[in-house]
């Protein structure tokens, strides 16, 4: 299948793009790298440098059968000071992006959501239909989308489906043994930033008296390469006029505390860590229950906490070898 991938120079969508050549699709990469990373596009894919409202049509119309969609907007506090750039790109480049798929005909979509339209949920497990009640412009952004897509599936028979997933971690080997990981800049997310940890820079966590087994927050994190063969199920099972919906999640979740010492025993580190206070907004526990995408498409989490501090730690050894 000719496939192309929006964002695939970032995290996530370089990690899908590289298991999808892997599977003997024809891969496409549009990124226009403005967060993403040239040298992340995988050996095999076609890379075009670009935004969706520049290129998506001329991409599209090379043969393109599926569209997997990660090129978005993404750090929470920058939505908040700056919504109208979500907007823009989050909302206004898959508007684009969609227009562009349905004059072409391509209509077959898989769309990198996020736990974040949920918001502060009332329960945990947290269920598709749960309410969605975002807390920020980019889980606002992102809610859009899937209303959007709803609609693209009612009106114009695109067959969609949209994976939700709270904090993805780990790293890939991909060919020619070349790792891909996580570069944020800034890097937001708490496994590399233990990883980064030092005596003079310890790790912060925000609070330690939740009513959790440790008095941290608990949060739901999946490996990378699981969810990678998420979206490659996704893909295979996107179906005219339907828009799917399923969250990803380990279905237990992990404290910032067991974070932290997997980290030391992966690394063999006594990673430094300060107890400060609370953020506000901070649920005590955010997990996401996958039991409808392991009913209906077999999918489930299989790498474990220490799987995916060991290959993040891996891809930090890697890129400073390079």
């Amino acid at each position: 299948m000719r496939v192309l991938v929006t964002g695939g120079a970032g995290y996530i969508g370089s990690v899908v793009a590289g298991q999808l050549v892997a599977a003997g699709h024809d891969v496409t990469v549009l990124d226009d790298l403005s967060t993403g990373f040239a040298d992340a596009v995988p050996p095999g894919a076609t890379f075009v440098r670009g935004t969706l409202r520049d290129c998506a049509a001329e991409v599209l119309a090379d043969g393109i059968e599926a569209v997997l969609h990660f090129a978005a907007k993404s750090l929470v506090g920058e939505s908040v000071a700056n919504p109208a750039k979500y907007w823009s790109n989050n909302l206004g480049g898959t508007i684009s992006l969609l227009e562009a798929m349905r004059e072409i005909g391509v209509r077959t979509i898989v769309f990198s959501s996020t736990a974040a339209v949920y918001g502060e949920p009332e329960r945990t497990p947290i269920l598709e239909t749960d309410p969605a009640r975002p807390t920020n412009p980019y889980g606002a952004s992102k809610i859009a989308v899937d209303t959007t897509l709803t609609e693209y599936c009612r009106l114009h028979g695109f067959g969609a489906v949209s994976l939700r997933y709270f904090n993805v971690a780990g790293a890939y080997e991909g060919a020619e043994d070349r790792w891909l990981g996580e570069r944020h800049h800034p890097e937001t997310h708490l496994i590399p930033n233990v990883l980064a940890a030092t005596d003079a820079r310890p790790v912060q966590i925000f609070g330690d008296d939740y009513p959790t087994p440790d008095g941290t927050c608990v949060r739901d994190y999946i490996h990378v390469t699981d969810l990678a063969d998420a979206h490659l199920r996704a893909l295979g099972a996107a179906r005219a006029g339907e828009h799917r919906i399923y969250n990803l999640g380990n279905g237990t979740g992990f404290s910032v505390r067991e974070v932290i010492e997997v980290c030391r025993e992966v690394t063999g580190i006594d990673i430094a860590a300060e107890v400060g206070p609370r953020r506000p907004g901070d649920p005590a526990v955010l997990v996401a229950s996958s039991a409808k995408i392991q009913s209906e498409l077999g999918w489930r989490a299989s790498r474990d906490l220490r799987a995916m501090a060991a290959d993040a730690w891996r891809f930090i050894l890697a890129r400073s070898t390079q």
